[in-house]
């Protein structure tokens, strides 16, 4: 029997999946789940061999987080979502499927991850493939998503315990990396590259 996890923001689409899922002989849907703090506890409580999880959970804090579930990760996720892919892809994501996939090839996709498989959804690939790798660390990309609202430098060195002067730090090395000549280009060229969520 295959003990699969599920995290899914949406309640509505969380039930589907499951009952879905639970169609099949071999699989089991041991939990449902709406965040990855929950889902790191209940792994803990009835470990499964596949979580599988919503691309829009994989922010800067939820990507640690998949390490914690101790077990093979399948995120399911749209083309929209490549740049989150490719640094998911990067961690401890075993695989992904699209939003577009037929039940059965998330079926399938379950049961080739637990054979130790990489599973990548072809139409996926090519959105990652075309999509430019982001010159920007994770920190800086935080910075420039709170910068984005337009605060002052302090009030987002406030957001982020920093201090002001590192956050102007920050802003250059992200104006150099982008080529802008503000933060504003900055958030604009980030935006349209796809690497600001």
């Amino acid at each position: 029997m295959i003990r699969i996890l599920l995290v899914e923001p949406m309640n509505l689409l969380r039930g589907a999946l499951a009952a879905t899922l639970s169609l099949e002989e071999d699989f089991s849907v041991v939990a449902e789940v709406g965040c990855l703090a929950a889902a790191v506890d209940m792994a803990r409580a009835v470990p499964p061999e596949v979580a599988v999880v919503n691309v829009e959970l994989l922010t800067e804090d939820g990507l640690p987080l998949l390490a914690r579930l101790g077990c093979a990760t399948l995120v399911v996720a749209g083309p929209e979502a490549r740049v989150r892919l490719n640094r998911a892809l990067d961690v401890h994501v075993g695989g992904v499927v699209g939003t577009h996939a037929a039940p059965s090839e998330l079926v399938r996709g379950i049961r080739r991850l637990v054979r130790g498989e990489r599973v990548i959804d072809a139409g996926l690939a090519v959105a990652m493939v075309a999509a430019p790798r982001s010159p920007l660390s994770e920190r800086e990309l935080h910075v420039l998503t709170v910068a984005a609202s337009g605060v002052p430098a302090a009030e987002v060195a406030a957001t982020l315990n920093l201090t002001a002067g590192t956050v102007r730090n920050y802003i250059s090395v992200i104006l150099r990396k982008t080529g802008a000549r503000n933060r504003l280009e900055a958030v604009r060229v980030a935006e349209h590259a796809g690497w600001l969520q």
